[in-house]
């Protein structure tokens, strides 16, 4: 399991990109949570794809992160490079 911080946590772009990207290989939302702790925030959603758990979490002073298996996270962050480059 590896885990991939994509860029800032503030970054919607990113994040539609990143959730888009998902949707569209047909994972599905398992897990919804959120939470502050002091002056940190951090949102957290778990998705199956083909049964593989894979976790997002956007974490104030962390970034963007997607963990998971090595190869679907690769591919993954393929996908949405290939989008940010447009």
């Amino acid at each position: 399991m590896v885990k991939l911080v994509l860029g800032a946590e503030h970054d919607l772009a990113l994040t539609n990109t990143l959730l888009d990207v998902l949707r569209e290989l047909g994972a599905e939302e398992v897990f919804r949570n959120w939470g502050v702790a002091g002056s940190q925030e951090i949102n957290t959603l778990q998705y199956k794809l083909d049964g593989t758990p894979l976790t997002v979490e956007a974490e104030t002073y962390i970034g963007l992160s997607l963990s998971g298996d090595e190869l679907a996270i690769q591919s993954i962050v393929d996908r949405v490079r290939d989008r940010k480059r447009g």
